[in-house]
């Protein structure tokens, strides 16, 4: 086999090799070995052929053979040769906009080092030779992509496998043209922070704008928003742009100012009637205020001013929304505090205080504007009454009779207080209750009334109410009479005491109570001959009566609360004078006298029946005196017999009288009227027949009078 022709590297792991074919041949076989021990024999099929796996910077012998189904020739005369350096590991990293460091492992065995810059920008290579394992590459474009690769070079002067090319950026350039505004997005306020792109800029980059006051944002185009800013805020701003190597530097700070914060501390003093000052608290970065006012029926004024204070025109009674608002260069502050300020309520007009009663004043007066409640105060020389209402009306009680008050109405509100300026009135209240009233009965129709006059000047009515009317007297003094009171009536007696400014309570009432009225009718009759019954008609104010029956033989009286009553004792043919007390309900008493009453004459004693000749029977009896007349009466079962006997007589005779039969003898005196008295007793006898005569009288005994 002839040797081989030719024997080159590759690369640092691969040797070509070249050769003559041979006829007959089918393969070939390569030996490869070293003087490390290293033996491998490898099949190839045609030449060139590459020789692969194998150590870089490495010395190898090389021999060839060609192969058949028949076997193998000898293998021909070795060649040498050596791969060469392996490729350098680049690694790349861009430390600003204009640079670019290429660094790498030491290659062994390599003596020197050669790279390759290619500018995709500017279509231009850049070439460097170093012995260092690091190469840092200036004057470069911001933000553009290179191409580097390198080899190693070996002591033979060789150059070495060439490295893997790398891609590289340069950082992007720094942002310029920097501007900063305020912008407000749903309400929120932010920061707009815009800047100059640069077209030549290669692959994409991104910005990254901070600020000294922890707000960031991200754009890849050429503005951002700084969100949620406050106010009188100073931001220092500063943008930087990114791209995969790195950031660039930040641009030139840019210091921006925001809108400032609303002005605090409103105050509001009311300093002269119908004018205010508003004054509040200045506020950091501030230029100028501009200060509302907003009247409660929708008026409103503005004032502008570099300092903390405005003046305005303010009226009594009104709410006022008051407002402050700061600007600068970026703008006005926010809505801040709004001062609800009202002004003290104007006083009421048209006041009218007027008396109600004995101790009240009833004030009145026209609403008025901006009151909420109203205090109304009612001063004499020893007290002060007050009442708080929210009606336009007020009744003070409980106050000093007879006495000069002062009466100020004072509105008020819960936010400006009162207003102590309003005038006073003055009203008398009305005259003082009478005290200490006495009541002195003169006689049974007339009372003197008193009492304690308590009042500077008044006039005095004293009033007798009763059932048959009003009885009524008037002084200016302390005392007066009341005069023509019928009996038995019954009256509530005051004092009413009125002056100028009114009249007062009815003093404390007493009752007075007339002598009961005597009956105009009495009635004496006599029952029995010892009981007489007693009546008489109504007596007005009478509540209970003693009735008395009184003679030169005795006397006799009852006690009732009736019309009527019964009488004992009573001593018969006598005359009696007839009196009686009538009292009342608390005891007062009225004599009353009455036509004398006469009782009637005795009943006879010692009635006898007996027979007499001629079939006739004779009644007897002792006289009680000769001056009556009597009348004697025979009751039988079917006869009846009477007899009126003369005066002084003391008998009296029936004839023809019915035998066999039982009789009812009674003999009674006659009235000077001829009536027959009745409480007179009965005796009971019974008549016997001695053939168809009268026999044998029994007596039977004596029942009185039904």
């Amino acid at each position: 086999m002839d040797p081989i022709q030719t024997l080159k590297p590759k690369d640092s792991t691969t040797l070509m090799v070249g050769f003559s074919l041979n006829t007959g041949a089918t393969h070939y076989i390569i030996r490869i070995q070293n003087d490390d021990g290293f033996f491998r024999e490898d099949q190839v099929s045609s030449s060139p052929a590459e020789i692969e796996s194998l150590s870089p910077y490495t010395e190898y012998e090389l021999s060839i053979m060609s192969a058949n189904r028949g076997g193998r020739s000898q293998p021909s005369l070795p060649v040498t040769a050596k791969t060469v350096l392996p490729p350098p590991q680049l690694s790349t990293s861009s430390p600003s906009n204009d640079s670019i460091i290429v660094s790498w492992a030491p290659v062994a065995h390599a003596v020197q080092y050669s790279l390759s810059i290619y500018d995709f920008g500017s279509n231009t290579n850049m070439k460097y030779n170093t012995s260092d394992t690091n190469l840092t590459i200036s004057g470069l474009a911001a933000g553009s992509l290179y191409a580097i690769k390198g080899f190693a070079w070996d002591l033979e002067g060789r150059e070495g496998e060439g490295s893997l090319v790398i891609n590289q950026t340069t950082r992007p350039p720094t942002p310029s043209f920097v501007n900063v505004s305020i912008v407000t997005i749903n309400g929120v306020a932010g920061l707009s922070v815009s800047w100059k792109l640069d077209q030549d800029v290669y692959g994409s980059v991104q910005y990254h704008v901070l600020s000294d006051q922890n707000r960031t944002c991200n754009s890849t185009s050429s503005s951002c928003i700084l969100s949620a800013v406050g106010c009188g805020e100073v931001h220092t701003i500063q943008v930087i742009a990114l791209n995969t190597t790195g950031p660039s530097f930040p641009s030139s700070p840019v210091v921006f100012i925001t809108f400032p914060c609303p002005p605090e501390s409103l105050a509001l003093v009311e300093s002269t009637e119908g004018n205010c000052t508003l004054t509040w608290g200045t506020v950091p970065h501030a230029d100028s205020y501009v200060a509302f006012f907003k009247r409660g029926d929708g008026t409103e004024e503005t004032c502008n001013t570099t300092s903390n204070n405005c003046k305005y025109h303010c009226l009594c009674g009104y709410t006022y929304l008051l407002s402050v608002y700061a600007y600068n260069e970026a703008g006005s502050s926010p809505q801040g505090q709004i001062l609800n300020y009202t002004t003290l309520p104007c006083c009421p007009e048209g006041v009218s205080v007027s008396v109600v009663s004995t101790d009240t004043l009833e004030i009145v007066w026209m609403a008025s504007r901006g009151a909420e409640l109203y205090q109304t105060r009612a001063a004499d020389s020893s007290e002060v009454i007050l009442c708080n209402d929210t009606a336009p009306v007020c009744a003070l009680s409980d106050l000093s009779c007879d006495s000069p008050y002062s009466v100020v109405v004072t509105p008020c509100n819960e936010i400006s207080g009162c207003n102590h300026a309003c005038k006073a009135h003055t009203k008398d209240t009305a005259a003082c209750m009478p005290m200490n009233l006495m009541l002195n009965p003169k006689n049974s129709s007339c009372v003197s009334v008193s009492w304690t006059a308590n009042n500077r000047a008044a006039n005095y009515t004293v009033s007798a109410s009763g059932d048959d009317g009003q009885h009524t007297c008037t002084t200016s003094g302390n005392s007066c009479d009341i005069t023509d009171l019928p009996c038995g009536s019954t009256y509530e007696v005051s004092v009413i005491a009125t002056s100028a400014a009114g009249q007062s309570l009815p003093s404390y009432s007493d009752y007075l109570e007339t002598e009961p009225c005597c009956p105009m009718n009495l009635t004496v009759e006599q029952v029995t001959q010892a009981v007489s019954n007693i009546s008489w008609s109504h007596a007005k104010g009478a509540h209970s009566f003693i009735t008395s029956l009184t003679s030169t033989r005795g006397h006799a009286r009852c006690h009732t609360q009736d019309s009527h009553c019964l009488v004992g004792c009573i001593t018969c043919g006598t005359n009696y004078t007839v009196t009686m007390e009538a009292f009342s309900k608390s005891g007062s008493m009225s004599n009353c006298t009455y036509e004398g009453f006469s009782s009637s004459a005795c009943c006879p004693s010692g009635v006898r029946l007996y027979s007499i000749a001629g079939n006739s029977l004779r009644v007897y009896w002792r006289s009680a005196g000769s001056s009556h007349s009597y009348v004697t009466e025979m009751v039988g079962s079917s006869n009846n017999y009477t007899c009126t006997a003369s005066p002084g007589a003391s008998s009296c005779d029936f004839g023809n009288i019915q035998c066999g039969d039982v009789y009812h003898v009674m003999v009674a005196p006659l009235t000077p009227e001829g009536s027959k008295v009745l409480f007179c007793p009965q005796r009971l006898y019974s008549v016997t027949c001695s053939g168809s005569n009268v026999g044998t009288v029994i007596y039977r005994g004596k029942r009185s009078v039904n």
